[in-house]
């Protein structure tokens, strides 16, 4: 730890450090509080997602035994994924991701030369491949806000535990030094003023004497 000078400037010096440091505080306290309502926010989206996914799931198990079907092969293709969109935007400092639409690649099938399942076996495992894709990009935006909160909280603690404790610290020492000093001074100066009041009350003396 650097040592502190014990000077009139260091304490201007430190006093000013701690003005800024309760300054930006509640600043961070601010932005740790409004990180961790969104980690909140993206935890109770991601359960919601995740029954949703569950649901679908459930909902194209029925589908299972027609997939070994040859027009099956059918299906696969148009379940081919050829970009999810997302959209960014910053909350507290941090760019995070928003779902947007899945775009798949187009069927490869012709629609009287296949089995009249096909579209919906398409349309509902699409749902559910989006509905994963929607999981997957919650996931994305929580890891973002759970790493600015980290790095965040690890200021805050830095400020609230350390920096503003030492800086009271060191406040205290130098006030007291230079109280101490002050005193020392001040007991020189009537020292001073009692040995010259004792010289003159001595010259006094040897002259009427």
């Amino acid at each position: 730890m650097t040592q502190i000078k014990l000077t009139k400037n260091e304490l201007r010096d430190q006093q000013f450090k701690l003005g800024q440091l309760q300054k930006y505080l509640p600043t961070l306290q601010l932005k740790k509080a409004m990180l961790q309502a969104e980690v909140n926010n993206a935890q109770t989206e991601l359960d919601e997602l995740t029954v949703e996914y569950e649901k679908i799931e459930k909902s194209v198990e029925r589908f299972q035994s027609l997939l070994t079907d040859v027009d099956a092969l059918n299906v696969f293709p148009a379940l081919e994924i050829k970009e999810v969109v997302k959209t960014y935007e910053n909350i507290a400092g941090v760019d995070i991701p928003s779902f947007k639409q899945v775009v798949f690649h187009p069927p490869q099938y012709v629609l009287f030369d296949t089995g009249l399942w096909i579209d919906q076996a398409i349309t509902e495992l699409q749902s559910l491949s989006t509905a994963r894709q929607k999981i997957l990009v919650v996931e994305e935006k929580k890891k973002a806000l759970e790493k600015e909160l980290r790095e965040v909280s690890i200021r805050v603690n830095l400020f609230e535990k350390i920096m503003i404790p030492r800086t009271l610290t060191n406040i205290k020492k130098i006030k007291v030094f230079l109280g101490d000093q002050q005193l020392a001074a001040v007991a020189t100066s009537k020292v001073a003023k009692q040995k010259v009041l004792l010289r003159k009350q001595k010259a006094l003396e040897e002259e009427y004497a």
